[in-house]
């Protein structure tokens, strides 16, 4: 027995997870993607909160995201990713670095308030 979820429906479910803390936009934004994934490949999609708690990660920014993901300051954080900085960059570039990072290595799904990035 199967039951079609809406959008609305599956931010909902991601929220209730009391363990992965989404926000409203982050859970939406995932519920976006699956649905993309499933009218892309044509396949319906299982609905496993624990699993999608476990692949993915929320964040409020991607530099937030790579300092989480280190463990270490931003600087510190880049060079563990083979990214060098020499100190004149600013923000959009050090972004730019950072989410070719991530787009190479996982998912990137970006969002109006954060990303939620894919675990690799």
């Amino acid at each position: 027995m199967k039951k079609t979820l809406t959008n609305y429906e599956i931010a909902h479910e991601l929220m209730q997870d009391e363990y992965a803390n989404w926000s409203r936009a982050g859970a939406f934004a995932l519920a976006d993607q699956f649905e993309s994934i499933e009218m892309d490949t044509n396949e319906e999609l299982e609905l496993d909160v624990v699993a999608i708690r476990c692949d993915f990660t929320e964040s409020e920014s991607l530099q937030d995201w790579i300092a989480d993901y280190y463990g270490k300051p931003l600087g510190e954080s880049m060079k563990l990713a083979g990214i060098d900085l020499d100190g004149d960059e600013d923000e959009d570039e050090i972004d730019g670095w950072i989410r070719s990072y991530i787009q190479d290595h996982g998912t990137l799904i970006e969002f109006s308030g954060g990303i939620i990035v894919s675990s690799f």
